[in-house]
């Protein structure tokens, strides 16, 4: 990790920037394979799954028997895990529902919203390194919650032709409606245009590698909403004296070792803290399986030595970070000056790894600083809010004379006119 200790504010784009993406040389590639699986659908689907997962696929679909055998496979321990994560959560979202109230804007003119869930929704769950079937709990639950008609997941299969067990007993317990085995750029496609197999959604939710991120990108243009734009994976720690070495070292480790583009900050106030935790993230690395492509993350990484905690923050609001975690004494009043990041973890023993699975919030969140401007996967991210109003002959008296004038201000005269026939009643 690279070291910056009191820089100047003018440093801070340059400590701030993350790995550069260049997604134009991705472009056409993706644009490709979409046009194809919109064209050709099964078909096309199969042969990529064939070229890119190296799996020979007679039918897409996960059948019953795959989800009967998938149960046998995993452990008790790992399914009350899930169970338990599942319902936490569930009792997390629930408490999302909007509850709208009619509101009489002026006598005899009732204005109200009305919440409405998405009919179909589209998950996508990767299976490259790691399989996120915790991702199918994160997506899943809150759509089934939101009363999504139809949920469908694609993730790609192993090269049998098998969807990791914990993905498919996840899906189960979050009540996923169909399961496809597909991965990468052509599940996207298939989810944004529908196939003979697989039906179109309207809106399509998950992570990806970058050529899943160019795909859902292209699709959102005109064929399927997306969750939000998204980049590789980030964490940012803040951190003073009291903060356990060995802890901040966890965690920004934990984040590392996502992906070789993932990218950790550290910032403290703390000249001992950023040694200590710089010997612990050798240690700790020297013990990591997957200790190459954290390693690699690293090397996009830095570590921020500031003067004091409001440095700190301003620095964080200034990254807008997809984790924050705040290790310090002070962390309730750092918390509340917080106004840029996805998730924020609290404390000593608020680690991301409890929010990426259990304690109960979404870990589907905005990368890349997009949370300046998005927020994280929630409830409303599966519903849609239709407002409803009604007029009384009274309404019309109390507010025509003002759209008659707001209209032919605008020189739209047919506007005026709809209420001007009413108002002559």
């Amino acid at each position: 990790m690279k070291v910056y200790r009191h820089p100047a504010p003018s440093l801070w784009d340059e400590i701030l920037s993350r790995p550069h993406l260049d997604t134009a040389q991705l472009h056409d590639t993706v644009a490709a394979i979409l046009g194809d699986i919109r064209k050709r659908g099964d078909e096309a689907v199969r042969e990529y799954e064939s070229r890119f997962d190296h799996a020979e696929l007679t039918t897409l679909a996960v059948s019953d028997a795959e989800f009967a055998e998938a149960e046998t496979l995993i452990s008790d321990e790992l399914k009350d895990a899930i169970r338990l994560a599942h319902a936490n959560i569930a009792k997390f979202h629930e408490a999302q529902r909007f509850e709208g109230q009619q509101i009489e804007t002026q006598p005899g003119v009732t204005c109200w919203q009305k919440s409405v869930a998405i009919e179909r929704v589209g998950l996508y769950i990767p299976g490259g390194t790691a399989p996120l079937f915790s991702t199918v709990l994160m997506l899943a639950t809150p759509a089934r919650i939101a009363g999504c008609g139809q949920i469908v997941l694609c993730t790609p299969p192993n090269r049998e032709g098998k969807v990791h067990p914990a993905i498919l007993f996840a899906a189960r317990v979050a009540g996923v409606s169909h399961i496809y085995k597909i991965g990468g750029v052509q599940a996207i496609g298939a989810l944004a245009y529908g196939t003979e197999s697989v039906p179109k959604v309207y809106k399509i939710f998950g992570p990806g590698n970058q050529y899943v991120m160019q795909a859902k990108q292209q699709v959102s243009l005109g064929d399927a909403a997306i969750d939000m734009p998204a980049g590789p994976s980030e964490v940012c720690v803040i951190a003073d004296a009291s903060a356990r070495p060995d802890y901040v070292a966890a965690d920004l480790l934990s984040q590392a070792e996502h992906g070789i583009d993932s990218q950790v900050l550290l910032i403290t106030t703390s000249e001992q803290l950023l040694s200590d935790v710089q010997e612990q993230v050798a240690l700790q690395l020297e013990r990591l399986p997957r200790k190459e492509i954290a390693a690699k993350a690293l090397d996009n990484s830095v570590s921020v030595l500031v003067a004091s905690a409001g440095e700190a923050i301003a620095l964080s609001n200034a990254y807008a970070p997809e984790h924050l975690i705040i290790q310090t004494q002070d962390y309730e009043q750092l918390a509340a000056r917080v106004v840029n990041a996805g998730s924020v973890f609290l404390g000593p023993y608020a680690c991301e790894s409890a929010g990426d699975y259990a304690s109960g919030t979404n870990h589907t969140l905005p990368t890349h600083g997009y949370a300046t401007a998005y927020s994280g996967v929630n409830l409303d991210s599966y519903c849609r809010k239709i407002t409803f109003q009604h007029l009384t002959r009274e309404g019309v008296r109390n507010i025509g004379r003002a759209v008659e004038l707001m209209a032919e201000a605008e020189q739209l005269d047919a506007h005026k006119n709809a209420m001007t026939v009413r108002l002559a009643e």
